[in-house]
């Protein structure tokens, strides 16, 4: 019989070797941000830190309470009212990077589009590299089924073996229609089948956001732009299912906040960034549908 899938995930954290340096507007805020992704120690977890605040605590770290809004991308927050905005695609190429701990040092109040996936962080992470250090890695392991509904939207969260991303998706336009993936999840998966999938947004949409001082900086340059049934990006798609692999992107970025990697299988229907972190919330409270995993142990038997 062969070995559970889980008998092979790596048994210690992992930081990076050197800073990782990038910069960029926001798809919502339009501003211009600079940051360095920079090594953490073991059990820091990931800290993002505004260093243009200097009048008050300027530290965010990651967590299921910190996010504060899930309108149109996650943002996460202190108490000192300090926020973080568009963490998630960052958060996805950390954790399938196995990156635990690390400082995101950051001089605005949002994270860069890019090019509206994970793929130029993983480049910038990659050029960094990783360290292993000496702290075992702790993954959330799904004991018991958690699921969060809100009308047509569900989320959940299933026992496995190892981490599985489900994701649907329905949108009237044909551009878009019905799309569904079911992957099992790993670093080679990830950057096979998600971190090149970018985020999407429908033409209409654009002047209400703007109104309501959103996607000030979104263009074609950082998203796939729909209109009606047809696709504006000159380029095209990367994926004819690039909609629903870019929701699954999401989705792996708002889970750890958590904190770790999960054991278990996410399952999204029309979810988005704010049913992501009630099932978080739902997730943690309720401990009895989880635990926190080691391999250390079976690291050492096994040698």
């Amino acid at each position: 019989m062969a070995a559970p899938a889980f008998q092979h995930v790596p048994a210690f954290q992992h930081t990076l070797k050197a800073p990782a340096l990038f910069a960029g507007v926001g798809v919502h805020t339009g501003a211009y941000t600079r940051v360095a992704v920079r090594p953490a120690p073991a059990d820091a977890g990931v800290v993002f830190v505004r260093t243009d605040v200097a009048d008050r605590d300027n530290r965010v770290p990651v967590s299921p309470e910190a996010v504060c809004k899930t309108q149109l991308g996650t943002v996460i927050g202190n108490a000192a009212g300090v926020t973080v905005a568009t963490i998630e695609h960052l958060m996805a190429a950390l954790v399938m990077l196995g990156i635990d701990n690390a400082v995101v040092e950051i001089d605005g109040p949002e994270m860069p589009i890019m090019d509206g996936s994970s793929l130029p962080f993983l480049r910038v992470l990659d050029r960094a590299g990783r360290r292993e250090q000496d702290a075992p890695r702790g993954y959330i392991e799904i004991l018991e089924t958690v699921e969060v509904v809100d009308g047509d939207k569900r989320a959940a969260l299933k026992p496995a073996d190892r981490f599985e991303v489900a994701f649907t998706i329905r949108f009237d336009s044909a551009a878009i229609g019905t799309q569904a993936i079911d992957l099992a999840m790993d670093e080679a998966a990830f950057r096979a089948e998600l971190a090149d999938c970018r985020t999407f947004g429908f033409l209409h949409e654009v002047e209400a956001l703007r109104a309501m001082g959103l996607a000030r900086g979104g263009s074609m340059e950082n998203a796939v732009v729909i209109e009606g049934d047809r696709v504006l990006n000159p380029e095209g798609l990367r994926r004819p299912d690039e909609f629903v692999r870019h929701k699954a992107l999401d989705a792996i970025g708002d889970l750890f906040v958590l904190g770790a990697p999960v054991i278990g299988r996410f399952e999204g229907e029309l979810a988005g960034h704010g049913i992501n972190n009630a099932l978080v919330r739902a997730l943690v409270a309720r401990p009895a549908a989880w635990r926190v995993r080691t391999f250390v142990a079976d690291l050492a038997e096994a040698v």
